[in-house]
């Protein structure tokens, strides 16, 4: 009898014990907390590079729209002269485009995507290439240049609102957020490795110091 009482509180004992005993717990509260760590850390790094890349983004379009309001035409086909347009009244050459409705001719002419053959197009993505992410290249821009009855006059320089708009690939995650929000307690976590690029898109009108018939 003494045997097994002497067994049986043994027992006891060491199944007090197992159940008492935390040190597994603390490794596992440990990988839980490094997980939850590395997934915030690495979450603001991403999430930083991101926003860099937003900005630069946003900085190139800026840059490329007021170089190509200075520049010739990044387009074939954008006449170099206002036109006379289809109004009955005759308008001298010098009359505003904005006198009358049909002054000024509207070419109506297409966009274009930036092409490494255009002198325009070629200066502009030398001046901002430095600032987009690699995988960018020229085709990503893409030029407008729409017609303004409020911009120039008859038989003066063509001056369109030009619009610059610049299209990027989807940006990178290079940290797995997904895995780390699971091993950090989420349940299924989706959380995707690319980010789409809102569009980049600058607008300004076309240059012209003649005045037509004031000066």
């Amino acid at each position: 009898m003494k045997s097994q009482s002497h067994i049986r509180a043994q027992l006891r004992r060491i199944g007090q014990k197992i159940l008492w005993d935390q040190s597994g717990g603390v490794l596992v509260e440990f990988a839980i907390v490094v997980s939850l760590f590395l997934f915030l850390f690495l979450s603001l790094l991403d999430f930083g590079r991101l926003s860099y890349s937003v900005v630069n983004a946003q900085k190139a379009s800026q840059l490329a729209a007021r170089i190509a309001i200075v520049r010739p035409p990044a387009c074939a086909g954008v006449p170099a002269t206002h036109l006379r347009g289809s109004s009955p009244l005759s308008p001298r050459f010098g009359t505003s485009c904005s006198a009358s409705a049909g002054v000024c001719d509207d070419p109506q002419t297409p966009m274009c995507p930036g092409d490494a053959t255009n002198p325009t197009a070629s200066e502009i993505w030398a001046r901002i290439s430095p600032l987009l992410p690699p995988s960018a290249t020229i085709d990503n821009l893409q030029f407008h240049y729409d017609f303004n009855s409020n911009l120039g006059f008859l038989g003066g320089p063509y001056t369109p609102m030009v619009t610059v708009e610049l299209n990027l690939n989807d940006f990178q995650f290079v940290s797995p957020l997904a895995a780390l929000a699971n091993a950090a307690g989420a349940t299924n976590s989706t959380i995707p490795m690319t980010a789409g690029y809102s569009n980049f898109s600058v607008s300004l009108p076309a240059e012209d110091l003649a005045l037509g018939e004031s000066g």
